[in-house]
Parts: structure tokens; sequence; C-alpha cells
């Protein structure tokens, strides 16, 4: 049995595999700047003009990489799905229909399974773009393969070695073919204007759905707005507060929105004034908004967009001095769409991956 690798030869290994496989993502972008160039250029045509899907396939370790490709491609913009061609020579081939684009992955170009597919893909018409591991982009290159002939556009992988010692598991060859198919969608991507909103709109669950949810999922508006007129009495006041359970009122007249108040504001009146506070009215409390207060002007505002929004342009949720976004408030009408509890905004964001600082989770009703 051989003995266990020391601490130093672990570490030896580890860097020496990372290494490999960034060697060969440097050599792959040096590629595509240069020699590569065109062929790049072709693709990201193809897959523009796609007026189908693209359908993404390959085999063993090559499969599970375009599962990936095809996923990317989905979230940002351009449909796509993952055809196995073990089960495409069963059946699975009338997922190819015309107007679509093939996208095939082989290291060798040679795999046997994806290379039954080219009949049925030339039938169809439908454009295939290769990713094999034909040097394509050297002098001298040797004869491509049959996968990287068959292709519209061929598409180089090639790498000096496998970061496996025993030059066998695919490593560096497959991490290659997983950066080319994310400079494809992104790339594609770019080209459509996809924004942060559309990705969230294809992207509703997990963590990236929390941070990008939308101001209109979290809003309290029409029946569940708690509204009060500057001469409600306080305890209907507190009944209505209590009835939507926000915790907050607008102080509306006549459809104009003259400020609001919280239940903060009402312990405090309380504090004040005593038993006597209950034949105050809701004028008496309203907080009025400050003049340049700066407010949403729509229900489609991502959420953390949302939270920036504050009278001192402040990336904090202060707004009014209330854990509440006034949503659609028009200043010079001085109208009330919508209320959404910071709270609850505050719950679908925390730090982000771009590195946002964590916002302020004080209730200052």
């Amino acid at each position: 049995m051989k003995p266990a690798l020391t601490t130093p030869a672990m570490k030896s290994v580890g860097e020496n595999v990372v290494r490999i496989e960034a060697e060969a993502l440097k050599t792959l972008a040096d590629r595509i700047s240069n020699p590569m160039a065109g062929s790049f250029a072709r693709a990201i045509d193809l897959l523009f003009h796609c007026e189908g899907r693209v359908v993404v396939t390959g085999m063993g370790k090559s499969g599970i990489v375009a599962r990936k490709i095809a996923a990317t491609l989905s979230s940002t913009g351009t449909p796509a799905l993952f055809l196995h061609p073990v089960e495409a020579v069963h059946g699975d081939l009338g997922m190819v229909v015309p107007g679509d684009v093939v996208i095939a992955l082989s290291y060798s170009g040679e795999t046997e399974e994806i290379l039954r597919l080219l009949a049925t893909i030339k039938r169809l018409r439908v454009p295939l773009i290769s990713m094999t591991g034909d040097a394509l982009c050297k002098n001298g290159a040797t004869k491509p393969s049959t996968l990287a002939s068959a292709a519209e556009v061929a598409l180089d992988c090639s790498i000096a070695k496998e970061a496996c010692s025993l030059g066998l598991a695919p490593t560096a060859s497959t991490t290659t073919m997983l950066a080319l198919g994310d400079a494809l969608a992104l790339t594609i991507s770019e080209q459509r204007g996809f924004k942060e909103e559309d990705f969230a709109d294809l992207h509703p669950g997990g963590r990236l759905g929390k941070q990008l949810a939308r101001v209109d999922t979290l809003m309290h508006s029409g029946e569940a707005l708690p509204q009060v007129t500057p001469q409600t009495k306080m305890p209907d006041v507190i009944y209505e507060m209590s009835r939507k359970k926000l915790g907050v009122a607008a102080v509306v007249d006549g459809g104009k929105l003259l400020g609001i108040v919280s239940d903060g504001d009402l312990r405090r009146l309380l504090e004040r004034h005593g038993k006597d506070a209950l034949d105050l009215t809701a004028d008496k409390l309203e907080v009025d908004l400050p003049a340049g207060a700066a407010v949403l002007t729509g229900h489609v505002t991502l959420v953390r967009g949302a939270l920036r929004v504050d009278c001192h342009g402040r990336d904090r949720p202060s707004f009014l001095g209330h854990a509440y976004l006034l949503v659609g408030v028009q200043l010079y009408e001085r109208q009330c769409a919508a209320l959404v509890r910071v709270r609850a905004a505050l719950f679908q964001r925390r730090r982000g991956s771009d590195g946002d600082p964590p916002l302020d989770h004080g209730y200052r009703g």
C-alpha cells in the first residue's frame, strides 16, 4: 500500500492541479482574443440568432459540463436544454427541431455516442458548434476530428496536459470547456442587453432569488394598505394598524398622502398624554414627508435597489425614520400606492455576493 502523502506533498499536488488548470484557462483566453476570435464570433452570431433553443450535448464528464452550459445559457436569457446522446438515439432526438442550434462537447471529437447524432443534425439542417480538443489554432495542426470537421463552427479547447498526474482524468480539459461555455453564454447575454431584472424573473428561488426579489412581491397595496384620514380618532387608527398588521398607517386626505403614523408614534403619544391621547386625531401624529425625499416611482424596482431609497441618499433603510418604504409616492401629487415592510425586504437581502455591506436592521418607528 502506497504511504499517505505528507502535508507539504498534499499542498504541492493541490497547487500543481490549480496552476495547470489556470494555465489552460489563460491559454484559452489568449486563443479567444486572437487565433480563435473569428470562430468565437461566428458561434455567438449563430446562438444570438437562434430562433429555437440551444441544444447542448456531451457524454461522460463532457456531458456534465454540457448540462452546466445549458443551465447557464437558460438563466442568462438564452433558452437551452441538455440532450443526453444515448437517450437521443432512443427517441429524445425529437427534442431537436429546425431552428435550434446544437453545441456538442467531446474532447477527442470521436465519441461514438455523439457521432451517431450527426446524420440527424445534418438532415434537420441544424447548425452545429463543436467543442473539442483539436489544436485547430496551432500552425501545422493535425487533421481535425470527425466532430470538428462536421461542425459549422469548431471551437478549440485543446490543452497542454491534464492536471491528473496520470494524464488520464478529464480535469484541465473539462475546466476549459466549462469556461468556454460561460464565455459564450455571457457574451450573448451582454449582446441581448440582459439586465438584473431579467435575471430576477428567471431566478425567483434560493439566495439569489431573495437578493433579487422585486418590491411588488413584498408590498402591501389596495385593501391591505392601512389608511386613515387626518380626522380619524386614535382608537380607529390603532384598529386600522392592527387589522392590517403592519404597525403603520398612511394618513390620506382626498387621495393625497399627508404622512405616516407608526406604532412607535402611538407609544410616544401615550407616554406624553396618557389616556387623553385616545381623544386625539391622526393629524396630531402624522409624520410629514420631508422636502426632496427620494421615493420609489414603480413597483418593479428590485428590493436591493429599493433599500437604498433614502432622503439623504444613504445606503440604509431609514426612509422617514420608519421601517417602511413608501412605494409609488409622487411628491408633487403626494399619493401612496403601497407600503413595504423593510424587515421583510431585509429578510430578502443580507450581505450580497457583490460585497454590499449588511443593512441596518434596527426598527426606528
